[in-house]
């Protein structure tokens, strides 16, 4: 399933659907007049090798979710795993990824921030 919008672009939207979150993100989005390609993270979970691709150069403390069981009892926000830990963990608990990601080209967003989609 191929999703685009004026000009072949394509918004890629990794969620889960029993997210509050992500489907206000998902509805606000579709609002805005994109197509969108979903992927369920609960279901079809990223790989290790997909969650380094997807952080490339970015700091890989954002992608963590501060809202997930794990975080909070690792106590993550004072003392965050290494980068390679962190993929590992992401990618054995899918919770774990802050979501919705949303790609567009070269840009991630996190989270759920009108203005960023706007910006989009």
């Amino acid at each position: 399933m191929k999703a685009e919008k004026k000009g072949g672009k394509t918004l890629q939207f990794l969620q889960k659907p029993s997210c509050t979150t992500c489907r206000k993100a998902k509805a606000f989005v579709e609002q805005c007049g994109w197509e969108i390609e979903s992927r369920d993270l609960g279901k079809d979970r990223l790989s290790a090798a997909e969650i380094e691709k997807l952080i490339g150069d970015r700091d890989y403390v954002p992608f963590l979710n501060p809202r997930n069981e794990l975080y909070r009892a690792k106590k993550m926000k004072l003392k965050p795993p290494s980068r390679s830990e962190a993929i590992r963990m992401m990618a054995k608990e899918p919770n774990l990824i802050r979501r919705p990601v949303i790609i567009h080209g070269e840009r991630i967003l996190l989270g759920f921030d009108e203005d960023a989609i706007r910006g989009l």
